[in-house]
């Protein structure tokens, strides 16, 4: 009999687990990230083993910008389930985003923390798409002193160009654009392009090159061709958004997109409510419109009060 209510506590614990975690990734979703770590830090206080409670954590922090939060976190999560690839990844993506908020120093030694967590990540789940593709950017972005190179990165491509031929044309793309061969790094994307059954992620995937390169009449053509391709994901409307901003197009149009992604059903945790409404502030300040800008910082503060970004932005506009 005690062994039979063991059991059956035991069932009822890790049913509340799962209800707690499935509540902060609906609040992860929906932008209500101050909730969301609220939620996560009481049931971590309660049940300190449950390494899912402490990746959701991370996701949360990371969110915010809060590395040092979400890299500890994430630590957490890893040494009590040290088999997931997911938590690696996002390890590493801790630590990759720290480092690029850090002293240069700081950064190398960062670095190869990285490099180890998204490689033990795909060793873990070769399967791991997101990992295999986080793993060939920094092969890359990296010097050959730290790990990366194009032979690696290559050969990452060459991996993945049987699981997902549009992220494999991505990464030759990427690779490219090192070696500064523009032809090719256009004619990569297109592939990319045309792989994917002509999903808008990958029309943005050229018109952010189009936008480095500041060929700008063609990014927005990039842009304006996404918003009618094969919509797979619907943070791609933020993404749209982001690009225009950043080259300094159509804000309209952006603005549009980013009102579009807060009516619909579908918002994502890739694309907080709260850097969505902190998205539209800054497009309102560019237009000079700081009451505007103003109302979509203090939205943003309201989902998450410790997003320093939208904090200091409320404080240039109101001054």
């Amino acid at each position: 009999m005690r062994r039979v209510l063991g059991i059956v506590v035991a069932v009822a614990l890790m049913a509340a687990a799962a209800k707690a975690e499935m509540a902060a990734q609906a609040l992860l979703s929906q932008g209500q990230v101050d909730v969301a770590i609220a939620d996560l830090q009481n049931h971590v206080r309660s049940a300190p083993s449950d390494a899912e409670a402490y990746h959701l954590l991370c996701r949360a922090y990371y969110s915010l910008q809060r590395w040092d939060n979400a890299i500890e976190a994430a630590q957490k999560a890893v040494s009590l389930a040290p088999n997931n690839s997911d938590y690696h990844l996002w390890l590493g993506r801790s630590y990759g985003q720290k480092a690029e908020n850090s002293s240069w120093f700081t950064a190398l030694k960062l670095a190869k923390k990285v490099r180890l967590e998204f490689e033990r990540a795909v060793t873990l789940n070769s399967a791991n798409l997101a990992a295999e593709s986080d793993l060939a950017e920094f092969y890359v972005e990296a010097p050959s002193f730290l790990g990366g190179g194009k032979d690696k990165a290559l050969g990452q491509a060459q991996r993945l160009a049987s699981m997902d031929p549009p992220a494999a044309h991505w990464v030759n793309a990427r690779v490219a654009e090192k070696d500064r061969n523009w032809p090719l790094v256009e004619k990569e994307y297109r592939s990319a392009i045309q792989a994917s059954g002509n999903q808008a992620s990958y029309w943005l995937s050229l018109a952010s090159f189009y936008r480095r390169r500041e060929r700008l009449n063609e990014m927005e053509d990039a842009v304006n061709r996404a918003s009618r391709a094969e919509i797979n994901r619907s943070d791609v409307w933020v993404d749209a958004a982001e690009i225009l901003y950043r080259g300094g197009r159509n804000y309209p149009a952006a603005i549009q997109f980013l009102r579009q992604y807060l009516s619909s059903n579908s918002r994502v945790e890739d694309a907080p409510v709260f850097q969505v409404h902190y998205l539209l502030g800054s497009i309102f300040e560019k237009q000079g419109n700081r009451q505007a800008a103003a109302a979509e910082y203090r939205a943003a503060l309201s989902l998450a009060s410790s997003f320093s970004l939208a904090r200091e932005a409320l404080g240039r506009v109101t001054r």
